[in-house]
Parts: C-alpha cells; structure tokens; sequence
C-alpha cells in the first residue's frame, strides 16, 4: 500500500534538500509519559519512536541530509538515533546530525520557538549549502513521500510551501494552525491554533490544518529568520510568528496531502494526547489498519535490539499462554496468561493467570500472576504486583494513576512506587 504517492519519488531535488526534524519539545499534554522524556522520542508501534517515521520518511524520500533539533529531556532520543541511525555515510554527504540547544549565538539562551531553534542553527545551516530546506515537526504519525511536495513547491516558483491536511473542526479548535486557501493554491490567511477554526468552503465540519511540514528556499528561510530574530515583539514561532509575517507578501502555498491512490487525506496522526496516543497504537491491531507497517517499499527504520521471538507457553483450560487480535513483540513472555486487542512492546512478561484486554503495555513490563488490566497504558519498565486490577474502576484508579478523558488508565513506574529514575 503506497500511502499518499503514485511511487517513490527521488530526484535532483531531494538530493539537494536539507531536512531539519524539530524533536525539542516536551508534549506535555502526554502527561506522565514524557516527564523523562521528549515526545519524539516515545515509543511507539510496538518497535519503533515517534521520531522514526520522519526519519524513515526522508530517507525513503531521497533526504539523506538530515538535522534533528533537541532540546527538553533529549537523552533518551539522542542514545536512539546515536543506535539506529548511524548507517547513513558521510563521505558521500549522508548524515543525520544532532543540534541539540547549545547556546550558539551571543543572547546564550535555550531555543524559544521552532524558529528559534533553526535560528541559532543557522551557521551549521549555511555549512551544508543546499538549496531547499524542509522543515518536519518530529512527533506525529504518518508515511509521506516528500518529493512530490518539493517539486510542487519548485513548479509553482513558491517561496515557501505548506504541508495541509483536513482535520475535523472539533478535533483542531486550539490544536493545530489553520489556514485559507485559494483556488491555486496559494494561503490567504493562517491563524495558529485558533479556538474557532475556520472550516472549508463547502465543508462546515473540516478544516485545513498545517502539519508543521514547510519546505522553505534556503536564502529566503535565512532572510525570515534574521528578521524574526529581530523582532522583539515576536514569539520566535514558525505557526504563530514567522509564516503569517509572510503570507500576502511573497509567494506561499499549500501542498494538501492526501491518498492520491483512494481519493482521500492521508494517515496522518497527532499522537499528542493520552487518547490518541492509545487509539493510534490499537489502531495498528485492525485487520487492515490504515497505518500499514509491513510496507516494504515503504520501510519504517529504528534501532531495536536483538532479542529472541515471543514465547506462549502453557496450555490448561485455565492456565493457556495466548493472544488474540494482538500484536505481541520480540522478547515477550506470555506465560499462561490472556491478551487480547493489546499492543506489547518488547520484553513484556505476563505471570499465569492475568489478562491483559484493549491495552498498550510499553517495554520492559513485567505483570505479575492474576492481574486484571483493560484500557490501559503501562509505561516503560513498570511492574505490576500480583493481583492488580487497572481498568475496571475508575474512581479507583484516579487515587493513584492518570485517567485520561475517554476512561485510559496511563500506569508509570513512579505511580507504583517504583523508583526507574534516580534524581538524587
């Protein structure tokens, strides 16, 4: 299945395009699942990091020049693309390089907008001389071939281009920038996370939301950058600041993204909530999922270790190792117990006896006998004692988890007790 192009489009112009992949930011509204770390770098899928799908899909795309911008809590994602994304060859100018903040220009201060992380970058920018550069936020869902967007961008003689998708109205109120287009193409306006969303002409239940995606000339992104930076008054952000400073003077248009194969908006998710994180993930389990993972002209990279395959073991009546509509990872131990309509990370281990049902256990879990877990989300390297039961009384659980709007239960290993992280 080739999500949102014809074929894969590699050319002159990917070649000579410089990604930069924004994973700074904290995703605070994953709540507890980012207090250690960056949401590029939370696992997702069973195998993979957010931050892989961009990854995966500049180098499917051509882009073998790639920055990734860090900044809150970054170790985590630094070690995983330092162990999965070492195989690019810099003699023949392949590299994914790390710009974490580092106080690079003389006001020495952390990065205080997406513009201002490419900002205090802009002397390594200039090092790589390329001619286009495309601008990737590093923490959403999705397979894009952004080749055709480059050439789109070169055709229409833009100065900037911007990645668009239709959104439900209800689901963008505050949640993403929005915009009006022209019937060229061309953004008349752009009002970043609006309360009120501007719907589509035709369409009062959808609007047409960025996807933090912009493929920028590289001489006009440097001269926009400077007189940001020059802005007092500005925030130092490409959707609140930089972008609607542009529209109405120079040539900026939308590159809507969409399945060219269905006739219809492409996969493409904001992981950003507890909800929709869990939703995506079990979204995954479907017989046909929309998202399709086993694509491989379209592969999804990562660094995973080498583990042995998923082990089931026992087969009482009622004591059988088994998992049904599920998908399990390598290094699992399902020991007698139940799993059903879960997601398992690698080297989860269910005791005899428990039974895991609508849930997304991370890695490194160990659930121990006659446990009870539904709709659920168990972070990474938490241990859940012997008969526990999450899922089947909210009231309860609230008193020592975090119970997402839609009734999911996020379980870290501080809300146990269990001390993963040592600060002192």
């Amino acid at each position: 299945m080739n999500v949102g192009r014809p074929s894969r489009y590699v050319s002159r112009l990917t070649r000579d395009t410089l990604a930069l992949i924004l994973a700074g930011g904290r995703g605070s509204r994953l709540k507890q699942l980012t207090d250690w770390r960056a949401k590029p770098g939370v696992p997702f899928g069973g195998k993979f990091r957010i931050i892989d799908f961009p990854l995966s899909n500049c180098i499917n795309s051509g882009i073998r020049s790639i920055g990734v911008v860090t900044q809150y809590k970054a170790h985590s994602l630094i070690k995983h693309i330092q162990q999965g994304w070492s195989f690019l060859r810099a003699e023949v100018g392949e590299f994914v390089e790390l710009l974490p903040a580092q106080q690079r220009i003389e006001t020495a201060s952390w990065y205080s907008g997406t513009a201002d992380a490419v900002y205090q970058n802009l002397d390594i920018l200039r090092s790589h001389e390329l001619e286009f550069i495309l601008i990737l936020a590093g923490d959403h869902i999705y397979k894009m071939d952004y080749g055709p967007m480059i050439a789109q961008h070169v055709e229409q003689g833009a100065d900037l281009t911007v990645g668009c998708i239709e959104v439900p109205v209800k689901e963008a109120a505050g949640a993403f920038g929005i915009m009006s287009v022209a019937e060229d193409g061309r953004i008349l306006h752009f009002t970043e996370k609006p309360e009120h969303p501007e719907p589509i002409p035709g369409n009062e239940d959808m609007a047409l939301a960025s996807m933090g995606i912009y493929v920028f000339n590289t001489p006009f992104l440097y001269e926009q950058l400077i007189k940001d930076a020059d802005t007092k008054a500005s925030s130092h952000d490409f959707g609140k600041d930089l972008i609607p400073s542009v529209i109405g003077k120079y040539h900026v248009v939308a590159y809507p993204f969409r399945d060219v194969q269905k006739g219809r908006r492409a996969y493409w998710r904001d992981v950003g909530t507890i909800d929709a994180f869990w939703l995506a993930n079990l979204e995954l389990v479907e017989p046909v999922p929309e998202l399709n993972l086993y694509d491989k002209e379209w592969p999804i990279w990562t660094y995973q270790e080498q583990l042995p395959p998923a082990k089931f073991v026992f087969n009482d009546d009622d004591r059988r190792g088994m998992a049904v509509d599920s998908m399990v990872s390598g290094g699992c131990i399902i020991s007698g117990a139940m799993i059903k309509h879960s997601l398992l990370y690698s080297n989860v281990r269910v005791d005899s006896f428990s039974t895991v049902i609508d849930s997304v256990i991370l890695p490194d879990v160990t659930i121990d006998p006659n446990c009870q877990i539904r709709k659920a989300i168990i972070d990474k390297g938490c241990h859940i004692p012997r008969g526990t039961i999450i899922g089947q009384d909210l009231e309860e659980d609230q008193k020592r988890f975090h119970v997402s709007p839609a009734g999911v239960v996020l379980v870290t290993p501080e809300m146990l007790g269990q001390e993963v992280h040592h600060v002192r």
